[in-house]
């Protein structure tokens, strides 16, 4: 193995900021279609815009309880002067009006009921009083449109009415079965592998650790952050810090998945190992070997062929940290998903200064109470500040720390 000047030479040789790795790492590997039903559709990426087969709500319908009129006899009507309207009929619910509205006539609607001909409005029932059988007052004006829908103003035929690269929520799922639409078209889940590195790391159901071990504690929580993601996981365990075991293991995760995620272990040594097993995989090849970022600065973004491997710190805080703001937007673009929905956020005032160097973007984790963030030290290696943390801030990286009493906008855990 090379001595510890030159793995700490290579480990640094491309470093990027953040918003350098956000913008320029974009894979173009994309997942196939495929069809699903409408009921398993839910947070899905459609492969293409989804569009009305019809019009909808496909007939004009009323939005209130009350009648369906002309707009222009109410005009003018007030308390004290009322428009008189004769009853001629009701519309029933899910049948077609078999009256329909002239001068100086109205019919009685439910919301939902379809408008008859000659109606351009309906008015509120709460607008009206029986004046006698048979005749109504309208003691208020409407405008044309008033009370009503038209029968494509949800949607033209043909129409766009949900766009591609946006997960599908329960709303966009209401649309699309309002317009008869069974299937949908969606990208496959992107296959993540997951693979940790080190002899040190031991698999988390071993009862009793010698003296230099720790359990694995990065791939259950990065198997939760792939679902999230929109991800499939596929934790491949534990590889040994030998070249050869970890290229073998490397390889097939390359040919068989969409993603390759490796925990880089926790040394200079093992993670320059692993950066130079990953060079061998394939061109383009190391995008970076490192991010002007705290925690996570010994972050690895490669290609092999068209299949992006990142390669993560060992300490686990900081591989989670990592993925969420790295790894998380590459599983997304994979799948498909070019509009992800945007993160919880909520503004609160810091608690105390962070402080930072210009030219590093610093993510640090806070607990929120009351609307004051506070903010959470500690090693890399402490999962318990993540535990502990209700979201985190960010320090960018022009900035040399942020001053308590700021109002800072914390990302909240979900």
């Amino acid at each position: 193995m090379a001595d510890a000047a030159g793995a700490a030479h290579r480990e640094f040789f491309a470093v990027r900021t953040v918003a350098e790795t956000l913008a320029g790492f974009r894979p173009a590997r994309r997942t196939a279609v495929e069809t699903v039903a409408l009921e398993a559709a839910h947070g899905r990426v459609p492969g293409e815009p989804l569009r009305a087969p019809h019009d909808l709500p496909g007939f004009p319908r009323s939005t209130v309880d009350g009648y369906a009129l002309r707009a222009a006899d109410t005009y003018g009507a007030s308390e004290g002067l009322p428009s008189y309207l004769d009853v001629v009929g009701s519309v029933a619910m899910g049948r077609a009006p078999s009256v329909a509205v002239g001068p100086g006539t109205a019919v009685a609607m439910p919301t939902g009921g379809v408008i008859p001909d000659g109606a351009d409005a309906v008015v509120m029932v709460e607008h009206t009083q029986e004046a006698m059988a048979g005749t109504i007052e309208v003691v208020r004006p409407v405008a044309p449109g008033e009370g009503l829908v038209r029968a494509d103003e949800d949607a033209r035929a043909g129409a766009e009415v949900l766009p591609a690269g946006r997960p599908l929520r329960a709303q966009d799922l209401g649309l699309l079965a309002a317009a008869g639409v069974t299937t949908v078209a969606v990208h496959a889940r992107p296959r993540v592998a997951i693979l940790s590195t080190g002899d040190e790391v031991v698999p988390p159901a071993t009862s009793e650790l010698t003296l230099g071990e720790v359990r694995d504690a990065s791939a259950v929580a990065l198997t939760a952050l792939v679902r999230q993601a929109g991800g499939e996981p596929d934790a491949r365990g534990i590889v040994p810090d030998d070249r050869d075991a970890l290229r073998g293991a490397l390889t097939a995760a390359v040919a068989q998945c969409d993603v390759v995620v490796v925990s880089a272990g926790s040394s200079v040594g093992a993670r320059d190992e692993t950066a130079a097993v990953v060079a061998e995989l394939g061109d383009p090849g190391i995008w970076t070997h490192g991010i002007a970022l705290r925690p996570g600065k010994p972050t690895l973004l490669a290609q092999a062929g068209d299949v992006p491997v990142i390669g993560l710190p060992g300490n686990p805080r900081s591989a989670l940290v990592v993925f969420r703001l790295v790894g998380m937007p590459v599983v997304r673009l994979v799948g498909g998903m070019t509009d992800p929905p945007p993160e919880p956020r909520l503004r609160a005032r810091l608690e105390r200064d962070i402080p930072s160097a210009a030219g590093r973007f610093d993510v640090v984790q806070v607990a929120v109470r009351d609307g004051v963030a506070t903010p959470l030290f500690g090693a890399s290696a402490l999962l318990s500040v993540l535990t502990a943390a209700d979201g985190f801030v960010v320090v960018p990286d022009e900035a040399t720390g942020l001053p308590a009493g700021r109002d800072v906008e914390v990302t909240l855990y979900t």
